[in-house]
């Protein structure tokens, strides 16, 4: 004869009987940030305006890891939008299906909510050649 033993819980996931744990959106969205930027083929996150702001912040060592990161937390769950610049010449839909599965993972695994979707915006392709270009033009005036 199998016996079936069943456990209930009264406390969600970040509570105990000590007391409640609450993550700010603004670390969820760090976490997803650095996990984006670990992605290969990834350049940059966000768009335009929040790029120019980010070099600005890069400039006096103030990173904004959060930056083209977009997060509603729920209890248990969370959803994200993360904006990117692709380097070329990637496969740019391998590279938003890396950010989609490393945004996921490391919120599981380091927040520890369910995350229901990632929806990647590429908003633009940087071409290395551009860059040799613009340092090519400083040095010649």
């Amino acid at each position: 004869m199998a016996t079936t033993t069943t456990t209930t819980t009264t406390a969600g996931p970040a509570e105990s009987a000590l007391g409640k744990t609450v993550i700010n959106d603004a670390v969820v969205a760090k976490v997803a940030g650095i996990a984006a930027r670990e992605v290969p083929g990834v350049y940059a996150l966000g768009g335009g305006a929040a790029r120019a702001l980010g070099a600005l912040r890069d400039a006096v060592n103030a990173t904004d890891l959060g930056q083209g990161i977009s997060v509603e937390v729920g209890e248990r769950q969370v959803a994200a939008d993360v904006t990117i610049v692709a380097e070329y010449p990637v496969a740019l839909q391998k590279v938003a299906a890396d950010v989609r599965s490393a945004i996921a993972q490391a919120i599981e695994r380091i927040v520890g909510l369910e995350v229901t979707e990632v929806n990647v915006t590429i908003n633009d392709v940087h071409v290395p050649s551009d860059d040799d270009a613009s340092d090519q033009e400083a040095r010649v005036q």
